[in-house]
């Protein structure tokens, strides 16, 4: 086996004649400009934005309502429908977007927070000898450069590591990362290099040691992408686009041609999903660019349209920051079944993921139990025995949907596209379908020149390259300081809301992204955001207490609160140590006073007003239910040692009761006076 691996060494080194030949003519400059940052030069000419701010959503609904006909009407918010209505609006064409949801409420902020060019395609591409995937991976890493160029405040080079357990995997490895270097030519971000086993570990100390003879590291870009789809969203509408969320597209227009006497899409019938309100949109064009509802839409134009998307779910977990490095990822290129998984630092925490398993199209994907254990176990194969990966570690868990296509066009539409396809119908309806995060600049560009050619409109080429992207320009590294003590959580709502944010979901996980690194927290900054954001948007209690529970249940089911709280249930077991049963009865029985057995929401309030402590009934409520196993609206001695249990094993952490308990137990016994004959006697 090892000797078949060998084998393969030598062929990627042969096969990187191929990349070499191709990427020849940028070798000189590659070499001078390895050590540096890309700079990606913007288009000769671009107009300046005609909204200094964004316009607020009622002005783009009246402009979508009032506008006789759009050149372009794009169906759907995220990257890459975004890309498309930015795209189309800066070389002068009357442009609308149309989300059903909120922007980047799917895919498109459930990924894995890269920009890259795709290290393992680059594999497959020199293994197979495939050219197309070669123009895949250079394609990516051109745009890579772009987005890190456009948005500064967005995105930044990240470090990643490749560790390397066998004596002949270095060169190996070694030989397929500077190809990708070279790939990316005058694109390349930094030089890769490799470490030995003592400087590896000097800058990731909680990776298996056994073994270990050093590592690889490469350089590619991460980012935060659901801001980032919001920037470009953002970016269209100040430009001139006519840009609303919450807006479904309930059926498509058609109309005869009369120089043709062929039938063509030319519009869409749209529903304000916050109102009811229902209006036409007319377009000469109308693209699709739905993701993983790319079928369901291109149905609307023919019933009878074969399916090309073939979906794909990755679960992504968010865990401490402890768990790595803060400068620094991990790539784990062959799991125990083939998968590759990335160890990043994100936002102050740490990501792992991803899977990859067949799913069904839904606007509201989970998080398995499976896939998280499985995730956790990649990990604890490339961390050190020293660190615990614990399953109550898992602050947030989400599960995204790959658009993955097959080609309509294709002689064999069983084979899954590598790179996006644009499709026309016959009824002049454009899908832009497949591809990844990094290349939607280039996707959107082709989209449109498809439209402009499909549909006869008059328009120059694609001016997005280099087009600074909302809250770029004038960016500074140290701007979040001024932000931090100038400002808080009332002007963070406040802002979000001028960023479209209609929903408590908005806010917590997209405008900011709390839900995705700890969804306890969220949930617990739940009620004070819904207030502020109903003094904003005028809702009344019905409307806010409407908001609360939308917001939980969101948490509760796609933000992995679900799977997290099922880790404590009525048949977990209590493996304490005598001495720890007596101490946590001890801390019990200073809540249920009068020796019940149990303790009700009257016992903890009763405890808390004797150290001064004040905290609402319903909070109080939502902490005990956590931990009554059996719904009976009391907490049992025997469900507390299960909790505790349960938070020594790792399998719960974060408990808001065993917190809870703890501080007042604290408090109360130093509350206790102290004896004269342990005080040296008194004054």
């Amino acid at each position: 086996m090892a000797f078949q691996k060998a084998v393969k060494g030598t062929i990627l080194v042969g096969g990187g004649a191929l990349a070499t030949v191709l990427g020849l003519s940028q070798f000189a400059h590659y070499r001078r400009k390895q050590m540096n940052l890309a700079y990606v030069k913007a288009a000769d000419y671009i107009s300046e934005p005609v909204n200094r701010e964004p316009p607020s959503r009622e002005a783009q609904l009246l402009t979508l309502q009032n506008t006789s006909e759009f050149d372009i009407l794009v169906i759907g918010g995220g990257a890459t429908g975004s890309g498309c209505a930015l795209d189309a609006v800066t070389r002068g064409l009357k442009t609308a977007l149309v989300e059903r949801d909120d922007f980047s409420s799917g895919t498109s902020s459930r990924s894995t927070k890269l920009i890259h060019g795709g290290v393992r395609y680059l594999q497959k591409a020199i293994m197979k000898l495939d050219i197309e995937q070669y123009r895949m991976v250079k394609e990516a890493l051109h745009e890579r450069a772009n987005l890190l160029e456009i948005a500064p405040h967005l995105s930044a080079p990240l470090p990643i590591m490749l560790p390397v357990y066998k004596w002949w995997q270095l060169p190996y490895y070694w030989v397929g990362i500077k190809l990708y270097d070279l790939v990316a030519g005058s694109n390349c971000l930094k030089s890769s290099y490799v470490l030995s086993k003592s400087r590896a570990l000097e800058h990731f100390p909680m990776l298996q040691k056994d073994k270990l003879v050093g590592a690889i590291v490469y350089y590619d870009g991460q980012h935060n992408d659901a801001r980032m789809n919001l920037a470009i969203a953002l970016t269209a509408a100040r430009y001139g686009a006519a840009t609303a969320n919450y807006m479904e597209v309930v059926s498509l227009l058609k109309k005869t041609d009369p120089q043709t006497g062929k039938v063509r899409v030319s519009g869409a019938r749209c529903k304000d999903v916050l109102t009811g309100q229902e209006f036409d949109v007319r377009a000469k064009c109308v693209i699709n660019a739905t993701g993983p509802f790319t079928d369901s839409v291109r149905k609307m134009d023919d019933k009878d349209a074969a399916a090309i998307c073939q979906p794909s779910a990755g679960v992504h977990i968010v865990m401490p920051g402890y768990y790595s490095p803060e400068s620094m990822g991990l790539l784990d290129p062959a799991t125990s079944d083939g998968r590759v998984i990335f160890f990043l630092p994100w936002q102050k925490m740490t990501i792992a993921g991803t899977t990859d398993t067949p799913t069904d199209v839904t606007p509201h994907p989970i998080p398995s139990e499976e896939d998280i254990n499985f995730i956790l176990n990649e990990v604890r194969n490339y961390l050190s025995c020293d660190v615990e990966v614990r399953r109550g570690d898992v602050l947030a868990a989400w599960s995204g949907i790959r658009p993955l296509v097959t080609d309509p066009k294709s002689a064999d539409t069983q084979s899954i596209s590598r790179n996006h396809v644009v499709d026309i119908s016959e009824s002049g309806l454009i899908t832009i379908a497949g591809g990844k995060w990094t290349t939607y600049r280039s996707m959107a560009e082709d989209t449109i020149n498809a439209a402009i050619k499909t549909h006869n409109l008059k328009a120059g080429p694609s001016r997005t390259v280099g087009l600074f992207l909302q809250g770029g320009k004038d960016w500074s590294p140290t701007l979040y300081i001024r932000l931090v003590q100038d400002y808080g959580l009332e002007s963070e709502v406040k802002y979000g809301i001028k960023e479209y944010a209609c929903t408590a979901v908005d806010m917590i996980s997209r405008r900011t992204r709390l839900a995705f690194l700890n969804v306890q927290a969220a949930e617990e900054a739940l009620p004070r955001i819904v207030e502020l954001m109903g003094r904003e948007l005028n809702w009344d209690d019905h409307k806010k207490q409407e908001q609360l529970e939308t917001a939980r249940k969101f948490l509760y089911y796609e933000m992995g609160y679900k799977s997290r709280s099922e880790q404590l249930t009525d048949r977990s077991e209590i493996s304490l140590l005598p001495s720890d049963i007596d101490r946590y009865k001890k801390r019990f029985h200073k809540f249920d006073a009068d020796k019940k057995g149990f303790i009700t929401i009257v016992d903890v309030q009763r405890v808390l007003e004797s150290i001064n402590v004040q905290m609402d009934e319903n909070t109080l409520h939502e902490i005990l239910n956590e931990v009554d196993l059996n719904k009976n609206g009391q907490v049992e001695l025997n469900e507390f040692l299960q909790l505790m249990s349960a938070i020594q094993k790792g399998r719960v952490s974060g408990s808001r009761l065993a917190i809870l308990m703890k501080t007042a137990e604290e408090n109360l016994d130093r509350r206790v006076p102290i004896p004269v004959d342990r005080s040296c006697g008194g004054l």
